[in-house]
């Protein structure tokens, strides 16, 4: 299953600045609508395009393993 980890990502940034990262933010920086921000965030496997991925590494400056991870499903 691929896990992403945008909200980690997020609370990083506010850790680093100090200032709170909303959807609202990202979405009006990366033109990736705020509802695919939630769904990315929030909803277990929602599959996204290369293309948004692609948008959320130039935003956060840096690499997909970053972004998102492969995590095995426990049986």
């Amino acid at each position: 299953m691929i896990r992403y980890r945008l909200k980690e990502l997020m609370a990083e940034h506010q850790f680093k600045t100090g200032a709170r990262l909303t959807f609202d933010e990202i979405a009006k920086a990366t033109a990736i609508h705020r509802t695919t921000l939630s769904k990315i965030a929030n909803q277990r496997s929602y599959n996204t395009t290369t293309d948004n991925i692609d948008k959320l590494c130039d935003f956060f400056n840096c690499e997909v393993g970053e972004i998102m991870e492969h995590v095995k499903k426990i049986d």
